[in-house]
């Protein structure tokens, strides 16, 4: 197993790529944040700084295309074959996959963290606002924000091996976070709607695209998303030992 995870931290290594889809996570956190502020956002507000910080958990979205493309993008360059030769256990193939890029995951959760502190202090200081880092509240939204990179990161890996095709498979995961999750949660209620994935990770990284009053407490959220990370890596496992690899 271990052998596998090097392996699949030399692809990381070697493949230019990934990390600049996963780049996109700190500008994506910088520019909202700049959105914020320049949008007249209260920078004495408590209420807004956690605002800021929330936008870490909207990169997440990168990191999920990231896992995606593990395995899926293995297969659309035909490499796949290559590596079920090299380790023909294909669950732990899968297994190292979601190991190595759930850590990446967490590492970009890092790099947006670090980017939505940098610039959420710069704004402040520049409107005449305070950080409040001494409370809870910031380093729990921060965290939450890392957790969902994280999870994410893991669940594009299920998603990528259950979808082979990668465009397929990344036009299925934002169809649901921008559309048909949005459709179900009508249909469903509110009550039944915030335990579907998107809103778990509203939950966990405390980002506020939907009303709160929806929305799991942040340990819920951070439950839920764990059941579902750990469901679409039992489906990757499942199918990819049952599949052929062409």
């Amino acid at each position: 197993m271990q052998s596998m995870i090097r392996s699949e931290f030399r692809k990381l290594t070697t493949v230019r790529a990934p990390w600049l889809l996963l780049a996109a996570g700190p500008l994506l956190v910088v520019a909202g944040i700049t959105g914020l502020a320049e949008s007249g956002g209260n920078v004495h507000d408590p209420g807004t700084q956690r605002a800021a910080f929330a936008h870490t958990g909207l990169a997440a979205v990168f990191t999920l295309v990231f896992g995606i493309l593990a395995v899926a993008g293995e297969y659309r360059h035909s490499t796949i074959t290559d590596t079920y030769l090299s380790s023909p256990r294909r669950g732990r193939v899968v297994g190292a996959k979601l190991t190595v890029y759930a850590l990446a995951g967490a590492v970009a959760g890092l790099a947006s963290s670090g980017a939505a502190l940098a610039t959420t202090a710069a704004w402040w200081a520049a409107r005449g606002g305070h950080l409040h880092l001494s409370a809870a509240d910031a380093w729990l939204t921060l965290g939450g924000g890392v957790a969902a990179n994280c999870a994410l990161a893991a669940i594009g890996v299920g998603l990528g091996a259950l979808i082979r095709n990668p465009a397929a498979a990344i036009a299925t995961a934002l169809a649901w976070f921008a559309l048909i999750e949005g459709i179900a949660g009508q249909l469903l209620g509110p009550a039944l709607a915030r335990w579907l994935p998107f809103y778990a990770t509203e939950a966990l990284s405390r980002s506020s695209l939907s009303a709160t009053a929806r929305l799991l407490p942040q340990w819920g959220g951070a439950l839920m998303l764990l059941a579902y990370t750990a469901a679409f890596a039992a489906a990757a496992v499942f199918t990819t030992l049952r599949r052929d690899v062409t």
